[in-house]
């Protein structure tokens, strides 16, 4: 007999996740083409490093970071560790910095199976 679906997440209908993204967001590379940090792989679940970092096998990770700068997402624990652990000493930090982009495979292309497609934003004030 097989085992019941876990439930839908928050947001969303018979297993497909709804995320909010800024306007500016890049859309999602294609699968293998160089990660352009459209955030989207990490908004819908935390790869391993982030499932330490957030503490959670589920949702989005809690090291995702929104540059407003840069129009993209970064990775906290590649771009700014401290921030996401609060270490101090500049070895650690480095460290784990250069750990991450080896965990996330920084560099080797996007791995997410996601499928995109493009809603209109909620609106505002209700129905």
């Amino acid at each position: 007999m097989p085992l019941p679906s876990p439930p839908s997440p928050p947001g969303s209908e018979a297993g497909v996740a709804v995320f909010w993204r800024p306007a500016g967001a890049p859309a999602k590379p294609a699968e293998g083409a160089p990660c352009n940090g459209c955030g989207l792989c990490c908004l819908a679940q935390p790869c391993p490093l982030g499932m330490l970092l957030s503490r959670r096998r589920t949702g989005a990770c809690v090291a995702l970071r929104w540059s407003e700068a840069d129009q993209r997402y970064w990775c906290g624990a590649v771009s700014d560790p401290a921030d996401v652990t609060g270490w101090t000493h500049p070895w650690a930090v480095r460290s784990l910095s250069a750990l991450a982009r080896r965990w996330i495979a920084s560099g080797v292309g996007c791995d997410a199976r996601l499928e995109v497609h493009s809603a209109p934003p909620p609106r505002k004030g209700g129905l």
